[in-house]
């Protein structure tokens, strides 16, 4: 094979080359370019770094929680005074003080031996409590009713030395179970008309309810301008077509009186066998007992 067509093969070692060989060394290959070094960083002192960017000015050192320190509206919830966001407002108008200095700030912690001031008056916090009864006729909530009907708190007299209210009203023919309590939020919670807590009612009429007004009252209805939304109503198994069961989420008694009397039926009794998920299972009529711990955690979260 000649030098040609050696050359003019592409590929493959050139053997034969004419060119003299050199004994120079070869350059040196440039390194491919590369970043600046990264710069190892102490992370102690950064993280001092950050925190002295980070603090905002004028910004008070947290201070450690105090033993049994608790925040200054639910102070004065606990003391019955009125509710956690009552006191919100309370506190922002500055008639509340704390040893003797008004207070302002949300959030303000109270530790064990403050003397908060509220409105002109002391307040002496009480731990909640939390009392089902079984009401019997002719005790009512009303305060006004003269002496012809008593109270129901003559029924739970010496269950607690709190100051305890009825959640909701009874009159004097309404039976059935009766929450008291001294948190204020909870009775607001369940007396409010957004709350979600389902009651079950038993109804005696005067006459059995027809079927069609039954089918009327469970699509819901309009009572004085304002939608009633009815969970469930039927006849009770076993009993005359007088007695309905009826569930709702009204806290007012009153509501289930006007639904059954706007077709004209006159109720004899009404008795409410469940509220928020209490029933009256081994409670006799005209006792009570305190809530156990779950039924309290499950009451609040309702």
């Amino acid at each position: 094979m000649n030098n040609k067509e050696g050359n003019n093969k592409k590929s493959g070692p050139r053997a034969n080359s004419s060119r003299p060989s050199s004994n120079k060394p070869k350059p040196a290959m440039q390194k491919r370019a590369q970043g600046p070094k990264k710069v190892k960083v102490n992370t102690k002192v950064a993280d001092i770094a950050t925190d002295k960017v980070e603090k905002k000015p004028n910004q008070a050192p947290k201070r450690p929680k105090v033993k049994d320190e608790i925040r200054l509206n639910k102070y004065i919830a606990n003391s019955g005074a009125c509710s956690r966001r009552d006191a919100d407002i309370y506190i922002q108008s500055g008639t509340v003080k704390v040893n003797g200095i008004p207070v302002t700030e949300m959030g303000y912690m109270v530790k064990p031996g403050d003397v908060v001031n509220f409105d002109g008056s002391t307040l002496t916090p009480e731990k909640k409590v939390y009392i089902l009864l079984n009401k019997p006729k002719n005790f009512t909530t009303a305060m006004d009713e003269g002496q012809e009907y008593r109270n129901v708190l003559e029924l739970v007299k010496g269950s607690t030395t709190a100051k305890i209210g009825a959640v909701g009203r009874m009159d004097k023919n309404t039976t059935g179970l009766l929450l008291f309590t001294n948190d204020t939020d909870m009775i607001r919670k369940f007396t409010l008309p957004s709350q979600k807590s389902s009651k079950i009612y038993q109804v005696s009429l005067d006459k059995n309810l027809k079927y069609e007004d039954l089918e009327k009252i469970n699509k819901g209805l309009t009572l004085d301008g304002h939608r009633v939304f009815v969970e469930d109503v039927s006849y009770i198994d076993g009993e005359a077509k007088s007695e309905i069961g009826l569930q709702l989420r009204s806290s007012n008694v009153k509501v289930v009186r006007n639904i059954f009397e706007h077709f004209s039926y006159d109720v004899l009794r009404i008795d409410r066998v469940s509220f928020a998920g209490l029933t009256k299972k081994n409670l006799p009529r005209g006792n009570w007992r305190l809530l156990t711990d779950q039924e309290i955690i499950n009451l609040k979260n309702v």
